[in-house]
């Protein structure tokens, strides 16, 4: 039997219930437990159904493939410089100079970051390991 319950635990249980409500009660006992059990599992099939239909939906917000501008300015040990102007390309689109793209940016929400710190100071998240 389940939870080690023997025939025997259950005929007591159901004596003690009998005593307890009474034999014109106990009818509508059960009802009321079986309805509740079954708007229980309703709920919980409802709430796993939702939870599935969000976790297939393709996120809204996409991530777009060209590179963001970097920020004004370029973290250093003592603080944040000005960045030098981007360069104008052939085509009309600006180049970031060298300069400007020196530093430690986050990957995760592009905040500028000192040259020594290992986890962003706008989200939390960790930075890239230097590259040498």
């Amino acid at each position: 039997m389940p939870f080690g319950i023997q025939p025997i635990h259950i005929l007591i249980i159901i004596i003690v219930a009998l005593l307890v409500f009474g034999p014109k009660k106990l009818p509508d006992l059960g009802r009321s437990i079986g309805k509740m059990l079954s708007e229980f599992r309703n709920a919980s099939k409802e709430m796993t159904d939702n939870f599935r239909q969000e976790a297939n939906q393709p996120n809204s917000q996409t991530i777009s493939p060209t590179i963001a501008t970097p920020p004004v300015s370029v973290p250093t040990a003592s603080g944040f410089t000005p960045a030098a102007p981007a360069i104008p390309s052939t085509d009309g689109e600006k180049i970031p100079s060298p300069a400007a793209t020196a530093g430690r940016f986050c990957i995760q929400c592009g905040a500028p970051n000192l040259l020594e710190a290992r986890f962003c100071g706008n989200c939390g998240s960790k930075l890239p390991e230097k590259v040498v």
